[in-house]
């Protein structure tokens, strides 16, 4: 759709690498913000949310290898190709690896799991809703042909190189589905946690939320990618079905807690 920025020279600065940046600025900056409101310290906290960071881009980049294992064995210089480089990878592989990275820190640095945790949750969120509109940008992670009135066409030649994304074909525009659904997570995400909630009950709510949200995404959107388990769903469903029962496990539990009060704005 729109898969540069701007050229200078040789230097061609990409949509989607800007957007994915400001991502992760604005989730940093607010999970920084929340953790300061919350008496927790401000530089453990950040310096948490670079780590989950790069494990993030480490844990989509092995999904998807994992995924497309077949095709890597029986072609290995793709694992290194430019193309490879340039993909985002598997999201539910980064945040899977992300929340690991987050679960060693915590312990490690004596900071509290659950609210440390959820804290976290409306930046993931934020970041994601504004990740996703780098995808769009960048034209990769398209949905199936459709006739809906909303749907989406690519024209851009430069992007159809990139990522491989069809020309000319009305399709489904699964990455802002994706980008609205994590913007109105977020917003739930922040109006709960100024309310009583228990600990842990945010991280716990957006699993569910984004867990639902994705695994009907999946179904308009183009499966390029193998699939892990095989079956009628695709992979990410799978994940998708496990985390949300998980959390919802996990929200029964945190309703036994004890609430913690809303954090007091000044």
């Amino acid at each position: 759709m729109f898969p540069y920025v701007f050229h200078i020279g040789g230097y061609s600065q990409s949509t989607y690498g800007l957007l994915v940046a400001l991502a992760f600025l604005a989730g940093l900056a607010l999970a920084g913000r929340l953790a300061r409101r919350e008496g927790l310290s401000q530089e453990a906290v950040m310096n948490l949310g670079m780590y989950c960071a790069l494990a993030g881009i480490v844990g989509a980049k092995i999904l998807m290898f994992l995924v497309d294992l077949p095709q890597y064995l029986s072609n290995p210089r793709d694992i290194v190709s430019l193309a490879t480089l340039r993909a985002g990878g598997n999201f539910f592989g980064g945040l899977i690896l992300a929340l690991l990275v987050a679960w060693y820190y915590m312990r490690k640095k004596g900071l509290p799991l659950l609210k440390t945790a959820d804290i976290f949750a409306p930046a993931l969120a934020l970041g994601h809703a504004i990740g996703r509109l780098g995808c769009f940008a960048a034209g990769c992670c398209w949905g199936v042909p459709t006739h809906v009135p909303w749907a989406v066409t690519f024209t851009n030649r430069v992007a159809n190189e990139l990522v491989g994304v069809p020309l000319d074909v009305p399709l489904h525009p699964t990455q802002l589905y994706e980008a609205f659904a994590e913007a109105a997570i977020f917003a739930v995400l922040m109006w709960r946690f100024r309310k009583l909630h228990q600990p842990g009950a945010l991280i716990g709510l957006y699993l569910i939320l984004y867990g639902t949200a994705r695994f009907l995404v999946e179904f308009v959107r183009n499966h390029e990618q193998g699939n892990l388990w095989g079956g009628p769903l695709d992979t990410s469903q799978y994940i998708s079905l496990v985390l949300v029962a998980l959390a919802a496990v996990w929200q029964m539990k945190a309703r036994k807690r004890q609430p913690i009060a809303a954090p007091v704005t000044n």
